[in-house]
């Protein structure tokens, strides 16, 4: 019998090669499209914006939250909720763009605000918004310290005392307002904010979602876009 040595190659291999290696071929084009196909199909499921239909009992309750603060029509059928941080730089670019598509739709779209503190020491600033609802004046200090941070953010981080100095624009009754920062109530809500941007995998601010849906990708385009699609589908 004849012998073939691991320098030598038999005839026959060779003739056999072209189509075993066409089959191999083959094969591999095939496992290639299909883990290409995977892969697409992964990312439209990660990156897709989801419309309220297709989340989760637990995200549609995140969603919406009876202490969240709301402007615009009470009974509009659009809804942009807003994960927002005080301290965040972009949410304050952000905050007055988004009111003007409120103004520019008036009757059709409300927004609601959701807080959470990721930067370094805004867990008080958020508490001071929650204490505020307390007295009627959520929005007058969202205003304020939105138009201030400057003065009161230094390096991403928050300093207290500048805080609470740029309240004093604002009738408040301030031995109340830090008492019920302090208070179980307000740690339940900032704890139930966090728990949900969470749950919603919000990973930074300022972070949207209209109508159940979040934004492809950030930018004010995408949102005023995404906020004109759901008008148009609610108001036909």
């Amino acid at each position: 019998m004849k012998t073939i040595s691991r320098n030598q190659t038999d005839p026959a291999r060779l003739a056999a090669a072209p189509a075993a290696n066409s089959v191999k071929i083959r094969y591999i084009l095939l496992a290639a499209g299909t883990g290409l196909l995977g892969l697409v199909l992964l990312m439209w499921l990660v990156l897709a914006p989801k419309d309220s239909a297709a989340r989760s009992e637990a995200e549609l309750a995140a969603l919406q939250r009876a202490h969240a603060p709301m402007v615009g029509n009470p009974e509009a059928k659009v809804n942009i909720v807003e994960f927002l941080d005080p301290a965040c730089g972009t949410c304050r670019e952000f905050y007055p763009l988004v009111k003007g598509l409120i103004n520019d739709n008036r009757g059709k779209l409300r927004l609601t605000i959701r807080m959470v503190a990721f930067h370094p020491n805004s867990e008080m600033a958020v508490k001071a918004l929650e204490a505020s609802k307390q007295q009627g004046k959520f929005w007058l200090v969202l205003d304020q310290l939105l138009a201030s941070q400057p003065r009161w953010v230094t390096n991403h981080r928050v300093d207290p005392d500048a805080l609470l100095a740029q309240l004093q624009a604002i009738d408040l009754d301030f031995g109340k307002l830090r008492a019920d920062m302090d208070s179980p109530e307000v740690a339940k809500t900032v704890a139930l904010d966090l728990q949900d941007s969470k749950t919603l995998k919000v990973t930074a601010t300022p972070e949207y979602f209209v109508n159940g849906r979040g934004l492809p990708e950030f930018g004010y385009e995408q949102l005023r876009r995404l906020v004109g699609d759901e008008i148009a589908k609610a108001y036909r």
